[in-house]
């Protein structure tokens, strides 16, 4: 099983733009699939990750109208690494200027990780724009789920986070989160690029199901990891800019809405409590369990279950499209 006969077919933008959102940013967006479909949103993780080709395939194009984005400081958003500005609360006002901008009355929010989280928020904050929810390896930003990243994962990789305290001197083992902070937020490269090497090596083995150690190596661009890290540092550092427990507290405002939920098994970088957490509360939601997934959905198990839980979601929200999509000479399969 490949990761490519999961997902549909390659897909390009019809349309892309950069968005004034205010002070310096600019967020990129771009559409593909239905112009004429319903709108889904797709929000990546981090923070500080960015929208990939391979996003745009985890949704029928034939069905949605798919929007992706490249949150604040991001991706191809400009400036790229601007922290000025930058929290959850600003985010969630993006996605409504931007769907304002695109005049979208009501949408589909999906994300995973992080995504998941600014989903949440988004949802809780404009429950009547949306239109239901697929969430995959969801976090709430507690401080509880910051420290087990940082402190506790370490029980299930101790290699990688001996790893990790080692790109450290022994002074700064007692708090991790706040040496990384600082030390990648460093102007001085010989100071932020070792900690940015570390922390993207330590990500990558720890978020796959099969690791290789290789290709992990060969992934640190410092051009993408660098803002990637000052951002996923600065907001772990600030608990995520939200309230604690705020999520679950508000999350009676969408209840009412449909929601497809998706954790690896051996989710270690958000563990499946916090979704099965949520799927308690939220009746009606449908959690999938994937047996051979960890958290990046990049994978060949979890590609297929997010691909399928947003074909679940497509199949609530209107009539059945003949599904045309063959790849690799197969049809999709959805069981």
């Amino acid at each position: 099983m490949s990761l490519d006969d999961q997902l549909y077919p390659e897909i390009e933008p019809y349309d892309h733009g950069l968005l004034a959102v205010g002070g310096p940013h600019r967020i990129y967006y771009e559409q593909v699939g239905n112009p004429d479909g319903v709108p889904v949103i797709f929000l990546h993780g981090g923070p500080g990750g960015g929208a990939k080709p391979v996003h745009r395939r985890f949704y029928d194009p034939d069905f949605y109208r798919i929007v992706l984005i490249d949150q604040r400081g991001c991706g191809r958003s400009e400036p790229l690494g601007e922290t000025e500005d930058n929290d959850a609360q600003a985010l969630v006002e993006d996605l409504e200027r931007l769907r304002r901008h695109l005049g979208i009355e009501r949408w589909v929010v999906t994300g995973g990780s992080w995504g998941s989280c600014l989903a949440l928020l988004y949802g809780e904050a404009h429950p009547d724009r949306c239109l239901g929810f697929r969430l995959r390896g969801m976090f709430m930003g507690r401080a509880r789920e910051i420290d087990w990243w940082w402190r506790s994962i370490g029980v299930l990789f101790p290699e990688a986070y001996d790893e990790l305290l080692a790109a450290l001197p022994p002074s700064e083992h007692g708090d991790v989160l706040a040496a990384y902070y600082r030390r990648t937020n460093d102007p001085d490269p010989g100071v932020h690029e070792p900690a940015v090497r570390a922390l993207k090596r330590f990500s990558a083995r720890t978020s796959t199901f099969r690791p290789d150690r290789e290709l992990i190596d060969q992934a640190v661009d410092l051009a993408q990891a660098l803002p990637l890290s000052r951002f996923f540092t600065r907001y772990c550092a600030h608990g995520f800019f939200i309230e604690e427990g705020q999520i679950l507290r508000d999350l009676g405002r969408i209840t009412h809405l449909p929601a497809q939920l998706v954790v690896g098994r051996y989710d270690v970088v958000a563990p499946p409590t916090t979704s099965w957490e949520v799927h308690r509360a939220w009746p009606g939601s449908e959690l999938e369990v994937v047996v051979e997934g960890n958290h990046s959905d990049l994978e060949p198990a979890m590609a297929a279950a997010v691909r399928r839980a947003t074909d679940r979601l497509r199949d609530r929200l209107g009539p059945r499209q003949p599904n045309n999509h063959k790849l690799n000479g197969r049809q999709l399969n959805n069981q």
